[in-house]
């Protein structure tokens, strides 16, 4: 049972591509991740100290319920103010999106793409035949993809 509200692309609109690499070949592996009482103010040390946009959060078990990234840290600002509460009494729960796009491990790389020509996400949560998270592939990661099949294609010559 998923914990998360999963979004997929209808697989009759994805371009079919014979021989295309799988998202598994791309996708970053080993992901920071956050559970929903991690502490607002980490999150925000940890994105900056890493130099990424955004994280998923896992529960004990190890199941995706949600994700943060820069922008839901973005409310931190209004919502201490608004409310004159202190930042630091908030955690990941309070902010973070339970709705995300996952796709398969069995995906390739032009479903990812077409993913992200069709939505406003920047990275896509890659699960097992189980839903369980093995990886993250970004918008940058497709970009990896299409650097390679230039690479490929001038060798070729």
């Amino acid at each position: 049972m998923k914990n998360f509200q999963q979004k997929e692309v209808e697989s009759s609109a994805t371009p079919q591509v014979a021989n295309a690499p799988l998202v598994t070949k791309y996708m970053t592996k080993k992901l920071i991740t956050f559970k929903p009482e991690t502490a607002i103010m980490d999150v925000v040390d940890t994105l900056l100290k890493n130099k990424i946009t955004g994280a998923p959060v896992l529960d004990d078990q190890k199941n995706v319920v949600g994700l943060i990234d820069d922008k839901d840290c973005l409310k931190v600002l209004f919502g201490g103010a608004y409310h004159n509460q202190p930042v630091e009494n908030n955690d990941v729960a309070h902010y973070m999106s339970n709705v995300m796009r996952t796709v398969s491990v069995h995906a390739d790389i032009y479903e990812a793409a077409f993913i992200f020509l069709n939505s406003v996400y920047k990275r896509l949560l890659v699960v097992d035949d189980g839903g369980k998270l093995v990886g993250q592939i970004s918008r940058r990661d497709i970009l990896r993809a299409i650097h390679d099949f230039d690479t490929e294609a001038k060798w070729k010559k």
